[in-house]
């Protein structure tokens, strides 16, 4: 009972990461900043999804498997994240000043 209830909070918080994440890449001006907001919420997000499932978890490595997808998933969005913001960089796209 405890731990459904503790998965539950973790799910609703990992999906109030991903709408945040949603809603700074619609608001924000340019591409650095909604680069920011994408990488760092939705892999907040995506973390905190794991951990609600992994104590959902019927084996050992059903939490492993799900620990290194969020692992790969942060290789995967930090990399792509430097690649798009030094090719928007190299483009002559300004960053978003006052």
């Amino acid at each position: 009972m405890i731990s459904s209830i503790i998965t539950i909070v973790f799910l609703i918080a990992g999906a109030f990461f991903f709408l945040a994440g949603t809603v700074g890449f619609l608001r924000f001006p340019d591409v650095y900043t909604r680069l920011h907001a994408l990488t760092k919420a939705d892999n907040v997000g995506l973390g905190l999804i794991v951990a609600g499932l992994s104590l959902q978890a019927e084996s050992w490595a059903g939490v492993g498997k799900l620990w290194l997808v969020w692992v790969l998933t942060l290789t995967a969005s930090s990399c792509a994240c430097h690649i798009v913001a030094k090719e928007a960089l190299g483009s002559g796209i300004k960053p978003w000043k006052r």
